[in-house]
């Protein structure tokens, strides 16, 4: 796929979009997030990321966030102070170790971009002392970081792919681990909201011009 989007440069607003996309699909994936997290987990994956993103939104609506790394960084806290379990703790994470990767600047490139999250995803990783294959959303998010350094679209298609990969897998981490054998046949619930985060990045990019300078995002 040509590397047609790699001179974009994505502004405040475009995150904005992105998170408010991210909190619109976890509100309509909730159930689904948390039937995945019933078989495997406590059962309450779909309704903390709720709660949580229903407060990003919230505090991003408040709060005059001016650059994308200030947007990221605000909603990695909120989360963090928002969501229990681990859900917080590594999405807030993920956020804020990104958020602080892109630096100061007003504009980012999508290749700043795919830089910075992947230090987000080694922070997530070194977090929860996981790594890919461990059946948790570092599944999702390792290919999907990888391939932003594509596009957008790939990173969604990557991250989509991995969360499917996760069934077969023996979970080797977090509260599935306690299940050992039997938690193979079922996909994993974080990396299905991962999955999700990097859908909507796809989204917000390919539909967005306002966020995006010279024209739209090719995704």
């Amino acid at each position: 796929m040509p590397d047609q989007d790699a001179e974009q440069t994505l502004d405040t607003d475009f995150f904005r979009r992105w998170l408010t996309a991210v909190a619109a699909s976890v509100e309509r994936e909730a159930d689904r997030l948390t039937e995945l997290d019933s078989a495997i987990g406590d059962a309450d994956h779909g309704s903390n990321l709720r709660r949580g993103f229903r407060a990003v939104t919230g505090v991003l609506e408040r709060d005059e966030a001016a650059t994308p790394a200030a947007v990221l960084t605000l909603a990695g806290r909120q989360l963090i102070s928002t969501v229990g379990g681990a859900s917080g703790p590594l999405y807030g994470t993920l956020l804020r170790r990104t958020g602080k990767a892109l630096g100061d600047g007003d504009e980012v490139s999508r290749a700043l971009l795919a830089e910075a999250l992947g230090a987000g995803v080694a922070a997530v990783a070194q977090l929860g002392g996981a790594k890919a294959g461990d059946k948790t959303m570092l599944d999702a998010l390792e290919p999907a970081v990888t391939a932003l350094g594509t596009s957008f679209a790939a990173a969604a298609e990557a991250a989509e792919q991995g969360a499917l990969a996760t069934v077969p897998l023996q979970a080797r981490k977090g509260r599935a681990s306690y299940l050992g054998a039997r938690s193979v046949g079922h996909q994993d619930p974080g990396a299905t909201s991962s999955a999700l985060i990097i859908a909507a990045l796809a989204d917000t990019a390919g539909g967005s011009a306002g966020g995006t300078k010279e024209g739209t995002v090719d995704a």
